[in-house]
């Protein structure tokens, strides 16, 4: 199974033969706004890269975690998970094993565990409840590109029950920066809790995607496994050094949630103005406009020079947030594209 993501502006502007300085892309969950970088001292470019104590200390103040670790991008650990959870879990069987996911949602998680020969369950909306003994319970909250979301109640029931069945809770909390503290399950985890995993991104919400740095909040028996598998130099020392900034400062948090959340209100007013009537689902990285003819629509807006997210399912497109410079054009395009979208609406 290939995943295809947003982001690949190259492909498609020489698909549509149209110069990649002429498109508005919006077809990842990117803030527009990004931390601003600070001025890396010179023996951070010279120096192996260390992760500090002081990085550890603000990542657990941000995450509100016991423990917590730095990656090379949450996405890292996605793809390790299945073989840490076999040498974990004796009872794990590649030939039996069952992992849970939701049918709609990040697809790199179903690949990885599809790829380790493991038997794949769906759900969407609802959290399982019947779960096979020694499997992986994988939630996104939110998810993307649905924005499904599950309170603590919901999760702290699942993980119960996957601790009576001997599995793993896997929380993927990319886009949680944007919600209210007490939507993420981080602070429930102790430190000797031992089957929850919770994955946090770093570059979406603060913009900065392109310098490939995650974390991963759990007990200290995940800690330890996870750490003694992280390679003495994975991350490289500016991102680490501009992670532990931009962490620890809490007046540019709470001025990147408000703009975020002004800038998603102004752009859910534009599209519920070009498709009405419509269901829509929304926060403050990303917007998801579910169409019948989806693919159609992807196609006019590249030929007009825009580029969001065809879904996997080819049932919706996701925009992320826009800047306001971005709002203008993308006001300017969905009106060239009016009467195409008006037409292919009504058929």
């Amino acid at each position: 199974m290939t995943v295809l993501h947003g982001g690949q502006l190259t492909r498609i502007a020489k698909e549509y033969n149209i110069p990649k300085s002429q498109w508005l892309d919006l077809s990842t969950g990117i803030a527009p706004y990004s931390y601003p970088i600070p001025s890396i001292p010179i023996n951070i470019w010279q120096d192996l890269p260390t992760i500090t104590d002081n990085l550890l200390f603000v990542a657990r103040q941000y995450y509100q975690a016991k423990y917590c670790w730095p990656l090379s991008g949450s996405q890292s650990l996605i793809e390790k998970l299945p073989e840490l959870w076999k040498t974990q879990n004796k009872a794990f069987n590649t030939d039996i094993s069952h992992v849970y996911l939701p049918k709609v949602g990040y697809k790199e998680h179903q690949q990885a565990w599809q790829k380790a020969g493991c038997k794949l369950h769906f759900y969407q909306q609802y959290l399982p409840t019947d779960i096979e003994n020694n499997s992986v319970v994988v939630v996104i909250n939110p998810n993307n590109p649905s924005n499904d979301k599950f309170n603590q109640a919901q999760l702290k029931s699942l993980q119960e029950t996957c601790e009576k069945t001997n599995s793993l809770l896997v929380i993927d909390e990319a886009f949680a920066d944007i919600l209210s503290p007490e939507w993420s399950f981080v602070s429930q985890i102790q430190a000797q809790t031992d089957n929850v995993i919770v994955l946090r991104s770093f570059g979406k919400f603060f913009g900065l995607a392109g310098i490939r740095i995650g974390f991963v909040c759990c007990g200290l028996q995940w800690f330890n496994r996870i750490r003694q598998t992280t390679g003495p130099w994975e991350i490289n020392g500016p991102a680490l050094y501009i992670a532990e900034q931009a962490l620890a400062d809490k007046n540019w948090h709470k001025k990147q949630i408000e703009k975020l959340q002004d800038q998603s209100q102004k752009q859910q007013t534009l599209l519920i103005k070009y498709f009405p009537a419509v269901s829509t689902q929304s926060n403050a990285l990303f917007m998801t406009v579910f169409l019948n003819n989806a693919p159609h629509i992807y196609r006019i807006f590249c030929q007009h020079g825009l580029y969001v997210r065809l879904t996997d399912e080819n049932d919706a497109l996701r925009f992320g947030i826009c800047s306001n410079r971005q709002l203008q054009q993308l006001e300017v395009i969905l009106k060239d594209c009016d009467k195409f979208i008006s037409h292919n609406l009504t058929e």
